[in-house]
């Protein structure tokens, strides 16, 4: 490492590549550690001059992480436009993320589940001999995708995960 710079573009790209990683996009991850390593408020343009991705992009990160509690807006006298701070709390951000990650997946599969049942249901009152080993295999099957839903929703709630991400 050479100078500042050179270790707050290595913290971005890092940043960048866990976001990514955790299925976030990298922009969430830059934009992040782009304002946790400047002592200075940083705005849109500061933001898409520095890292090269556009306004839009930028603009919806941004609101993102305003809803993790990861950045907050600030005022500075003078200016129209908004500028940003990042809040220093880790494992704030990191429980509001993952429960708007783990949420989202969770009212998918939710909703998969649901249907998977419906559909079986109706489709063993249509169907012949043979193809009720097909549905009971499959039934079998959304079954245990269900039991492992229940499982993880209630390890997902357990007071450890919750102290963990206090």
């Amino acid at each position: 490492m050479n100078n500042t710079q050179d270790i707050r573009e290595r913290y971005i790209a890092a940043a960048g590549d866990l976001t990514q990683s955790l299925g976030f996009g990298r922009n969430i991850g830059q934009i992040y550690a782009h304002i946790y390593f400047h002592r200075t408020p940083q705005g849109l343009d500061d933001l898409t001059s520095s890292l090269g991705i556009s306004k839009g992009s930028a603009s919806m990160s941004v609101r993102q992480l305003e809803q993790w509690g990861a950045v907050r807006r600030v005022w500075i006298k003078g200016e129209r436009k908004d500028f940003y701070e990042a809040a220093e709390d880790f494992g704030k951000i990191l429980r509001k993320a993952l429960v708007d990650m783990v949420g989202r997946t969770s009212e998918s599969a939710d909703q998969l589940l649901e249907d998977s049942d419906s559909w079986l249901k109706k489709e063993r009152a249509h169907r012949n001999k043979k193809d009720d080993e097909d549905l009971a295999f499959l039934a079998g099957r959304v079954h245990k995708l269900r039991e492992f839903r229940n499982r993880a929703h209630w390890l997902w709630n357990s007071p450890v995960i919750r102290l963990l991400f206090k």
